[in-house]
């Protein structure tokens, strides 16, 4: 084979390795290009959804705080009708109206996932409760709500409403308390005439 030959074989090849590193190259840069793009829309997506969920949660957490002004009144209802049974005439028929009136309230709340729970007889929790008064007794467990001021409420999410309560305290540790200081009491009188038979004894042996 001439020499002129061998060198325009030699070109040809180079060339098809030229074209074929240019290919996977090519080939390369596109499928990063494709990566990129692909986790950019990734990006988006997760970006797109977190923005619509944080405004739900706004939206929701809005409409609550509005419902909590009207739980007063839901309030002063209940308390009015708690006595409807004890009526007569007309103004039963007023309270029969009322009592509509407070259901269809409720069945807001309850489309709204907002419902009241019950206190009485639960442990103090600062999350879902809120102190009123504190009854020093023995005849409850200590940290336990004897009575409910008003009802609280909660929705899915949080306390929208605590409950205002009573709670008890235990009277033990008060008994203990003034139990030791009588016993501290006793031993300092002891110790007082115990120094002073000692100084009549020593008076005695002087004279």
């Amino acid at each position: 084979m001439s020499e002129e030959k061998k060198d325009k074989k030699q070109k040809e090849e180079t060339k098809v390795k030229i074209e074929e590193v240019e290919k996977e190259d090519t080939n390369a840069k596109f499928f990063e290009l494709e990566n990129k793009y692909l986790r950019l829309l990734a990006e988006m997506e997760n970006s797109r959804k977190r923005m619509q969920k944080e405004k739900s949660e706004a939206l929701v957490f809005a409409m609550e705080n509005v419902i909590v002004e009207f739980l007063p009144i839901i309030d002063n209802f209940e308390n009015a009708l708690a006595f409807a049974d004890k009526t007569e005439g007309e103004v039963k028929n007023w309270a029969i109206g009322f009592q509509m009136i407070l259901s269809q309230l409720k069945d807001v709340l309850h489309n709204h996932n907002i419902v009241a729970f019950h206190s009485v007889g639960n442990m103090f929790d600062p999350h879902c409760h809120e102190a009123m008064e504190i009854v020093e007794t023995n005849d409850y467990p200590d940290g336990s709500i004897i009575e409910e001021l008003a009802k609280g409420y909660k929705s899915s999410n949080r306390t929208i409403r605590p409950a205002r309560v009573k709670v008890a305290k235990s009277l033990i540790e008060d008994s203990i308390d003034k139990t030791n200081e009588s016993s501290e009491n006793i031993d300092k009188e002891d110790e007082i005439e115990n120094d002073e038979t000692i100084d009549t004894a020593t008076n005695f042996e002087k004279n």
